[in-house]
């Protein structure tokens, strides 16, 4: 007999998730069930960061934001910063006049809030601008993902398999989301409990009932919220320039390690090269749009990349970052990193 201890977590945790079969790694990854690598988590973690691209007519960068209150000069006059509606004065000064020179300076120290919360104290223009050149050598990090606002409060349920305990936690605020989620260990389960209220960039409400309308929602707000479009790059000319890994490969549950040591290379004659060591395999890539949707078809022939065989679905990309999934069936996911 099961110490009561025991039974107890194991209650709980089927209680949580609707567990029916016997406790197992499968029934973990359930489709509601997320752990710290699911694209979900890392997605929602970006939701829940500092938004910080509303004042980049003053910083210069979308990964941090001078913190409240503060003064800048812009064209002679000074403007006090209290609350993001003070913004509008500074682009209302900046158009005013096209014979000025609309430098915004600021009123050193300032207090720095990076997007993971992190702040800093900058006493000076020089430790300003060393700021601001250290994140303009990082172009391609996964910033925050705007247009999606989370109506809090929500409910996370969690089992962690390492001591067997389930529990439960009322998040309050998206810093409180942030948290939560870089503090989930590996061997953490989470299930978001729902419905799930939230407000897109057009201050809409939707319901959202199960993780695929979560997810689906952050790829409408990447799409159609400006703040996520401030560069414009081209999907073929990207893929094609230098050599890929594969970061995250789940299909059915995840087969990353199978991929480790491979690196591929997108020609521009449609052929993709998968090199391990010794070993080289040819395949062959197509991409066009579909109803809006850009979609990357893979084909290889060997036992073991012919796994990554499907009509992709790009999800986002960048210069260094390509996420793709398929929704068909179950929801499957293909992630490239430049190396």
């Amino acid at each position: 007999m099961l110490p009561f201890k025991k039974y107890l977590s194991i209650v709980l945790f089927l209680f949580l998730f609707s567990c029916q079969s016997e406790m197992g790694e499968e029934d973990y990854n359930t489709q509601e069930t997320v752990t710290n690598v699911s694209p979900l988590t890392t997605y929602l973690q970006r939701v829940a960061m500092v938004k910080t691209v509303q004042d980049n007519v003053i910083d210069r960068s979308s990964y941090c934001t001078i913190k409240f209150p503060y003064t800048v000069t812009v064209n002679n006059t000074n403007i006090a910063i209290n609350t993001a509606a003070d913004y509008q004065k500074v682009l209302d000064n900046i158009n005013a006049n096209t014979n000025d020179d609309d430098v915004v300076k600021i009123d050193f120290p300032v207090t720095m809030v990076y997007y993971n919360y992190i702040e800093k104290n900058i006493p000076d223009e020089a430790d300003f601008n060393t700021l601001i050149d250290y994140w303009n050598m990082h172009p391609d990090l996964l910033s925050k993902i705007n247009g999606l606002n989370i109506n809090y409060p929500i409910t996370i349920n969690s089992y962690n398999r390492a001591n067997q305990m389930a529990s439960s936690e009322s998040i309050i605020s998206d810093q409180a989301f942030f948290n939560y989620i870089k503090n989930l260990s590996d061997t953490e389960y989470i299930s978001l409990k729902y419905p799930i209220s939230i407000a897109d960039y057009n201050y809409q409400t939707k319901s959202i009932t199960n993780n695929l309308d979560f997810e689906n929602a952050i790829k409408y707000a990447i799409d159609n919220c400006p703040e996520n479009n401030i560069v414009t790059l081209d999907f073929v000319n990207t893929i094609t320039k230098g050599s890929w890994k594969i970061p995250y490969f789940f299909s059915g549950s995840e087969k990353t390690s199978s991929y480790s040591g491979y690196s591929f290379v997108f020609k521009n004659d449609y052929s993709v090269v998968a090199t391990k060591g010794s070993t080289t395999e040819t395949g062959q890539w197509e991409s066009k749009l579909q109803n809006g949707v850009r979609e990357l078809k893979l084909t290889f022939s060997s036992e073991l990349l012919s796994k990554l065989n499907d009509n992709w679905k790009l999800f986002e990309f960048n210069n260094s970052q390509i996420r793709l999934r398929d929704v068909s069936n179950s929801t499957n996911y293909l992630y490239f990193e430049k190396q």
